[in-house]
């Protein structure tokens, strides 16, 4: 079980700590580390896709049987229900989607992990004038073949008052 941040007797590989077996306990993830380095890569592959558009990309990046909870569908169960019910009614309304990458946390055990970041955005109006629009994100994954794919994504939106950065 590899874990970043935690506190109690480990042993470091990569910029992680690895606890031993009973006392996994998720915590603060160093971005740096090689073994987390891939998850923060799919991050930054999924902000592009996000960006661009481009649902085939991002369903590249998921297991066909995604759930997922976002900003506009309360639950969508599989990824042909994400890309209708959740992606293609949000991706073309928002702009400059970037996840704070360097704020991200999370674990990864075995061939299981998570990851959570914040995130910010703009909104679209329908008269083209932008605003603010700043979420938070979980990601589980897990990994088939040698690659890290979403099994499970939570987007929401942070709440009211949350200050927007970027």
């Amino acid at each position: 079980a590899v874990v970043a941040g935690s506190a109690s007797p480990a042993q470091t590989v990569g910029g992680l700590r690895e606890k031993r077996a009973g006392s996994v306990r998720p915590g603060s993830v160093d971005p740096s580390s090689i073994e987390f380095s891939r998850i923060t890569d799919w991050l930054r592959a999924w902000q592009t896709c996000v960006r661009a558009g481009d649902f085939d990309g991002g369903r590249k990046l998921c297991a066909p049987e995604l759930l997922a909870f976002g900003t506009r569908a309360e639950i969508a169960d599989g990824l042909d229900a994400v890309v209708e019910h959740q992606w293609r009614h949000v991706w073309p309304m928002i702009r400059d989607f970037t996840v704070r990458i360097a704020e991200a946390r999370g674990a990864i055990v075995g061939d299981s992990a998570w990851v959570g970041a914040p995130w910010d955005s703009l909104g679209t109006h329908d008269d083209g004038t932008t605003y603010r629009r700043p979420g938070r994100l979980t990601v589980a994954f897990e990994r088939r073949q040698g690659r890290w794919l979403a099994v499970h994504t939570h987007f929401s939106l942070s709440p009211p008052g949350t200050p927007a950065r970027g």
